[in-house]
């Protein structure tokens, strides 16, 4: 068996889903086309697997919807999207960050392990509240205005 058959073996799960399997981590992008396909990988990996970064998609596409229908400045659009977009990067990193970690301390429980983890869902945790908070500055006070009409 060859080296490339025996770290290709080793490196894909039984137990992971057909559709989800992915090919060796280490290999390169040799033009822009591939880096893109590893890149909407990644992201469609994201968004199959992790709840919270489909809700937070929905939620920052509420936001960004309602700035559009309450004819936000385009700055403040900018805004909203930036914010909403911080909150998805956040997640994608969180979501890296734990496979990393999973994958360094196996099944095993490591202190060290649940604070990498612990402080990269913080950090979700922080973007996303200051998402809202920004969002509702800029959405609020002008549906109160068509409330109060």
């Amino acid at each position: 068996m060859s080296n490339k058959s025996i770290i290709s073996s080793q490196s894909r799960s039984d137990s992971e889903p057909a559709r989800l399997k992915r090919e060796l981590s280490f290999k390169v992008a040799h033009n822009l086309f591939i880096s893109f396909k590893y890149a909407w990988a990644g992201l469609s990996y994201t968004f199959q697997t992790q709840r919270n970064f489909r809700i937070h998609t929905v939620i920052g596409s509420v936001a960004l919807s309602l700035g559009l229908s309450l004819h936000l400045q385009p700055v403040e659009l900018a805004v909203i999207a930036l914010t909403s977009g911080l909150v998805l990067v956040m997640e994608l990193l969180n979501t890296a960050l734990e496979a990393v970690v999973d994958l360094t301390v196996e099944r095993t429980y490591h202190d060290l392990a649940k604070i990498a983890k612990d402080c990269a869902a913080a950090a979700v945790l922080v973007s996303a509240m200051a998402a809202v908070i920004i969002a509702g500055f800029l959405i609020i006070p002008p549906l109160m205005e068509i409330l109060q009409a």
